[in-house]
């Protein structure tokens, strides 16, 4: 038996993006889907271990003892900046996934289906977890498809979307090599079985290993962010480079633009925010905000 309802709707209007929207919401299950008494153990050591991809590869395995799934992406989505890549394991092993992920979060990632979830506004629910499903054959983009579904063999992902804190998002992306094809019902019912064992994992190693990389200039990104929600997924990367401390160079060849492309963005948002330099950019983050 399913643990959710989907919710269907209408092909959202994104630019160079298509995806049937296939999300929804996962039920406290009574009981979880049965995992080997090792696996388990080895989740759990995953979550303090010195790798940091040792928890995508726990999960990898887990989940791959029952399907063919070969790469695990954990990312996550912090006070509206572009992802960061927690964890990644793949069956080839080396630096391949992580490579495949930097591309994602430099190029692609405000393309992605997820962010129909991310950017929804909702009051955050700590046991809230969704499932999302999206295909090689729905994206549109075709630099985005063949970046990050085409060249690592990729025929479908299903995404575990939580909220471990305010303005904060983790998802746990399973990824299916093309020689097996789509996820099938059955599949998804087991995915969704293990999904708040896998959350919770997820939740527990971010709070050991990522919050402290917030830092300053994210929260005060956050702050500008809702100052200004009209602010395109482009002039938030700027913002952050600028609130970092970046230069324009920096920042260009980390989102991989021109240096002219980022001064482009920096003015469309401090024409936004209704200021005119770098300056007045912090002093508008040490405001004090409207209740």
């Amino acid at each position: 038996m399913r643990h959710c309802a989907t919710l269907a709707g209408p092909k959202p209007k994104h630019s160079g993006l298509a995806f049937i929207m296939r999300s929804w919401r996962i039920s406290p299950s009574p009981r979880s889907g049965h995992i080997n008494t090792s696996r388990v153990t080895d989740l759990v050591m995953s979550i303090s271990h010195a790798d940091p991809d040792a928890l995508a590869a726990s999960i990898l395995k887990t989940v791959g003892d029952t399907l063919p799934v070969s790469q695990c992406t954990i990312f996550a989505y912090e006070f509206d900046a572009r992802p960061r890549t927690v964890s990644a394991a793949d069956h080839r092993g080396g630096r391949f996934l992580r490579d495949v992920a930097d591309r994602y979060a430099t190029h692609f990632y405000a393309l992605d289906g997820n962010r129909a979830i991310i950017d929804r506004p909702q009051a955050r629910q700590h046991e809230a977890l969704e499932l999302h499903q999206q295909q090689s054959v729905e994206i549109e983009n075709e630099a985005y498809r063949a970046a990050c579904y085409a060249q690592p063999n990729v025929s479908d992902r299903l995404s575990l979307l939580l909220q471990p804190m305010e303005s904060v998002w983790l998802s746990i992306n399973l990824y299916r090599d093309s020689a097996y094809g789509m996820f099938q019902p059955g599949e998804l019912e087991h995915v969704e079985s293990v999904a708040h064992l896998f959350a919770h994992a997820a939740k527990s190693h971010y709070a050991l290993n990522g919050q402290h990389q917030q830092g300053t200039a994210a929260a005060m990104l956050a702050r500008v962010r809702r100052a200004c929600p009209a602010l395109t997924p482009r002039e938030i990367d700027v913002l952050r480079g600028t609130l970092e401390g970046a230069s324009a160079a920096e920042i260009a060849e980390h989102m991989g633009i021109k240096a002219t492309s980022v001064i482009t963005y920096q003015k469309r948002a401090y024409a936004r925010l209704g200021i005119s330099s770098q300056r007045q950019l912090f002093a508008l983050c040490l405001l004090p905000e409207r209740s």
